[in-house]
């Protein structure tokens, strides 16, 4: 809170509460990659660039080789809309993938 003290009629300092605003950020969310013995490297590479734009292929091919090793890979962290827009379009194209809340 800020006080800004104005003068009223009568010559006495009063102090006017101004209101100070707290932009609260959205939660985001984590679209997980999962492994699977079925799509090959390379589709799976070149699908994440068609389904997530801002994914380079370098990125791509990270996630990827996240996922092939470690069984889940993190492709982006995001609003809610955008996750599940992108979970659901790699689920579409044969893809396995689940979203989470970020920590």
């Amino acid at each position: 809170m800020v006080d800004t003290p104005s003068r009223s009629p009568g010559g006495t300092a009063v102090l006017d509460k101004q209101t100070e605003r707290v932009r609260k950020t959205s939660p985001r969310y984590k679209v997980l990659l999962h492994n699977d013995p079925v799509n090959s490297m390379e589709y799976v590479v070149v699908t994440l660039q068609q389904v997530v734009p801002q994914l380079s292929e370098q990125d791509a091919m990270a996630v990827m080789l996240e996922t092939h090793n470690t069984g889940v890979g993190l492709v982006i962290v995001c609003d809610i809309e955008p996750a599940e827009f992108y979970c659901e379009t790699l689920k579409n194209k044969g893809l396995t993938s689940t979203i989470e809340p970020e920590e």
